[in-house]
């Protein structure tokens, strides 16, 4: 099954689970960078394994479907449709030959993640099919999509459901399939609170930036990316400045450079750095930062590294239960 590209939109690539065992090589591991909204998609179209799913950016591309298949949207809504009709974020979704899916304006959130049915057919490399742009690799001839593009799927074309067969696209409910989508309010003046970890150098900043890292209000700069998201709030200071031999970063790590603004590392971030890491952003929260738009605000909140594993561990259990709630479902249809 083929899908044709007839606007690219803002930033639209490939993404899986990222590109594991190569950062000593310099190579990140990057990938989708809200992965639960990644997961939700490919179980709700059908996939049972880490298919590349596309990650679309504030501005959704226009996608032509040659053959009827299953799709699944999930994230940050960016106001779907085909046609003239609104399509169901967090569903199944069929959609017929010839169907054009577009996108308007954003609604929550900042990414939406496509699956569909087979994933998206492109070759891996080092073992991911995820886009990495900055080296040009991965994904989609290593880019984001442009007009005119093919993009290849694992589907050969799927029936239409049971009083579909006249329709653009239908949506069939999976029974016990209860997302949380883990998407930022976007009303004006809220505030998401994010959970961290004290990071290793929680003790060499001083006590007043101990006291306002957790209080303060940060806002999401414009300078922000896949591979870091800078924030603009009140400056954190150290006790006694000067160089740090360079550490192992991971995704989520708060360093804090020289002007005392900190950075999140997200996705593609560098294996290493030298800057202080004052906290670590629970990883059941990653996906929730990753749907902040810029100048959105956030607010750290302190956890203990125990009850960030066991928010960790909670989620996981949850998205076992959804992939057997999927199965079952599968199994079952016809």
């Amino acid at each position: 099954m083929k899908i044709d590209v007839i606007k690219p939109g803002a930033l639209s690539q490939l993404q899986d689970l990222g590109r594991w065992g190569h950062q000593r090589f310099g190579v990140p591991v990057g990938g989708a960078i809200d992965t639960w909204s990644h997961q939700l998609a490919n179980l709700l179209a059908g996939n049972t394994g880490d298919e590349a799913t596309l990650e679309v950016l504030l501005m959704g591309p226009s996608l032509r479907f040659d053959t009827g298949t299953w799709i699944a949207l999930c994230g940050g809504d960016l106001s779907p449709r085909i046609g003239a009709e609104a399509v169901p974020m967090h569903r199944r979704v069929w959609v017929a030959a010839g169907s054009q899916l577009d996108f308007g304006k954003r609604v929550d959130g900042l990414r939406t993640y496509v699956a569909v049915r087979g994933g998206f057919d492109v070759a891996p490399v080092m073992g991911s099919r995820s886009t990495f742009v900055r080296g040009g690799f991965g994904g989609f001839q290593g880019r984001g999509l442009r007009k005119g593009d093919v993009l290849d799927t694992g589907d050969a074309g799927t029936a239409p459901p049971s009083g579909a067969s006249d329709r653009a696209f239908a949506v069939v409910p999976v029974p016990g399939f209860d997302v949380d989508p883990q998407v930022p309010s976007a009303a004006p003046g809220s505030v998401t609170v994010v959970r961290v970890v004290r990071g290793e150098h929680w003790d060499g900043f001083t006590a007043e930036a101990q006291a306002a890292f957790p209080e303060a209000t940060y806002r999401l700069s414009p300078q922000s990316d896949r591979m870091g998201y800078r924030l603009e709030g009140p400056a954190l200071a150290r006790r006694q400045p000067g160089e740090l031999i360079s550490e192992g970063v991971t995704f989520g790590t708060v360093q804090v450079p020289p002007d005392g603004q900190p950075i999140v590392l997200m996705a593609e971030r560098q294996s290493a750095g030298g800057y202080p890491k004052i906290a670590h952003v629970a990883s059941v929260d990653l996906p929730l930062l990753s749907q902040l738009a810029p100048s959105q605000s956030l607010r750290f909140e302190p956890v203990t590294l125990e009850e960030a594993q066991d928010l960790l561990l909670e989620r996981e259990t949850r998205l076992a239960a959804l992939r057997r709630v999927q199965q079952a479902f599968d199994e079952s249809s016809p």
